[in-house]
C-alpha cells in the first residue's frame, strides 16, 4: 500500500456494527427480592443450565435472566428475544444462508417455548405461543431436512412428535419424552445424539404434553397406555423388525418404565429423573403440582392424582427383564439419590445400571453433552447388541 493509499485508509472510518445486550447480571438476593413473585419463581425454577438444557442458546438464556433481574417480566423478555432472532432470520435470507436461518429459527422457537413456562393454565394465548414455536421449529426442519413432524392417531385424539432421522443407515428406533414440563422439542439434543448413532428417534409429546395437549387437547387420562402403544406401533410400522428403545425424562422416566414393562417390543429403557410413585408428589410443591394437575385437563387435584396413580413404573408385566438405565443427578433438588435407589431396586428387572453425576441437577441439565452421549451410547449398545459403554471419571 502506497503512502497516499495508507493516508486515505486511515482517514476513512471502518464500519462498526454494535449489537446491544443487557448483559449478565449478578442475581443477588437483594436484587431479586424486589421482583414480582412470578419473576422470582421463574429465575429459581429455570436455571441457566435448565434453560440451555431445553434448547435455549446460552447467550439468549443469559440475556433473558438479565432482563428479568432488571425488572422485565419473564414472558416478554423471552418473547422479545425471539423476535430479535426472527429479524436475523429475515436478514440472513440473502446475506447468509440455510445454516444461519436454521439456527435462528430454532433459537426463536426455544425462546417462545420458554416464554410460556410460567403459564399454568391452557389459555388461548398460551396455545398460540406454543403453536408459533412449533411452526418455527417446523420451518427449521424443512431447511435442515433431517426431521419431520408426525401425527399419530389414537382413540383419545392425536399425538404429535418429531421424527429425527438416523444420520446413516438406521439400525434401531427410539421414543423420547419429557415430563410435566419440558416436552418433545425441548429434548432434541437427546434425539440428535441418538440419530448420530444410527437410531431413528421419535421426539414425542405424549398425553398431557406439548402440541398433543395445547393443539389437540389430548390430556393425560387413565387411557394413556393406549396412546403410547400407538406410538410404539408407529415406530414398528415405520421400521419393521428394528428394536425399539424408550427414554423418559423427569416424570417421563416413570412413564417410560411403566410402558416398557408391558410392551415386549421395548428392548431397552432409560429413566432420567423419574420417581417410583408420581402420585406421591405433595401439593406443597406448588407450581409443579399445579402443572401435574393441569396435564390431566382438570382443576380437581384428586381427580388428577387418580390418573397419576395409574402410572406404575415398578409394576411387573410381560416384558419384565428389560434392560434399564437410571440417570441421576447427585444434587437433584426434586429427586433424591434415595428415591432413585428405590426406583432402581424396585424395577421389574435385574438388568439394571445407574449412573450418578455427583453434582448433577434434575435431569442432569448441567452435564447435557456428557449425559446425552452416555445415554445414546448405552441405548445404541443395547439395541444393537454391543457391550454397554463405560463412563470415565
Amino acid at each position: 500500500m502506497s503512502a497516499a493509499q495508507q493516508e486515505v485508509a486511515e482517514d476513512r472510518p471502518a464500519p462498526v456494527v454494535t449489537l446491544d445486550f443487557v448483559g449478565s447480571r449478578t442475581e443477588t438476593e437483594e436484587a431479586t427480592s424486589k421482583l414480582s413473585v412470578e419473576s422470582q419463581a421463574a429465575l429459581r425454577q429455570f436455571s441457566l443450565e435448565r434453560m440451555t438444557g431445553y434448547g435455549v442458546d446460552y447467550a439468549d438464556a443469559v440475556e433473558v435472566r438479565a432482563r428479568v433481574v432488571e425488572g422485565q417480566d419473564w414472558r416478554s423478555a423471552a418473547t422479545e428475544l425471539a423476535e430479535v432472532c426472527l429479524r436475523r432470520v429475515d436478514g440472513a435470507r440473502e446475506a447468509a444462508g440455510r445454516p444461519t436461518r436454521i439456527g435462528y429459527l430454532r433459537r426463536a422457537s426455544a425462546l417462545l417455548r420458554m416464554s410460556q413456562m410460567m403459564m399454568l393454565s391452557d389459555t388461548a394465548e398460551r396455545r398460540q405461543i406454543f403453536a408459533r414455536a412449533a411452526e418455527l421449529y417446523a420451518q427449521a426442519a424443512v431447511l435442515s431436512a433431517d426431521r419431520e413432524r408426525v401425527t399419530i392417531k389414537t382413540d383419545r385424539g392425536p399425538l404429535t412428535g418429531w421424527l429425527i432421522h438416523a444420520y446413516d443407515t438406521p439400525v434401531a428406533s427410539a421414543i423420547v419424552i419429557g415430563g410435566v414440563e419440558g416436552w418433545a422439542m425441548d429434548f432434541e439434543s437427546i434425539g440428535e445424539a441418538l440419530a448420530a448413532r444410527d437410531v431413528d428417534t421419535l421426539m414425542l409429546d405424549g398425553p398431557g404434553q406439548g402440541e398433543t395437549r395445547l393443539t389437540h387437547e389430548h390430556y393425560l387420562t387413565a387411557h394413556w397406555r393406549d396412546a403410547y402403544r400407538r406410538a410404539v406401533d408407529f415406530l414398528a410400522e415405520h421400521s419393521p423388525i428394528r428394536p425399539i428403545g424408550f427414554i423418559g425424562n423427569s416424570m417421563g422416566g416413570s412413564v417410560a418404565m411403566a410402558v416398557a414393562s408391558q410392551d415386549t417390543r421395548i428392548r431397552a429403557c432409560v429413566d432420567n429423573g423419574g420417581i417410583h410413585a408420581p402420585w406421591l408428589v405433595p401439593p406443597t410443591m406448588g407450581t409443579f403440582f399445579s402443572k401435574m394437575v393441569a396435564a390431566c385437563g382438570t382443576e380437581d387435584p384428586d381427580r388428577a392424582m387418580d390418573v397419576w396413580k395409574t402410572i406404575t413404573p415398578l409394576s411387573d408385566g410381560p416384558n419384565a427383564g428389560y434392560p434399564l438405565l437410571v440417570v441421576q443427578g447427585g444434587k437433584d433438588p426434586m429427586v433424591s439419590n434415595d428415591l432413585a435407589e428405590i426406583l432402581l431396586k424396585g424395577a421389574p428387572t435385574d438388568d439394571t445400571q445407574m449412573v450418578v453425576f455427583s453434582d448433577g441437577n434434575h435431569c442432569v441439565y448441567n452435564h447435557k453433552h456428557d449425559r446425552d452421549a452416555f445415554v445414546a451410547d448405552w441405548m445404541r449398545a443395547r439395541l444393537g447388541g454391543r457391550p454397554s459403554p463405560a463412563i470415565a471419571n
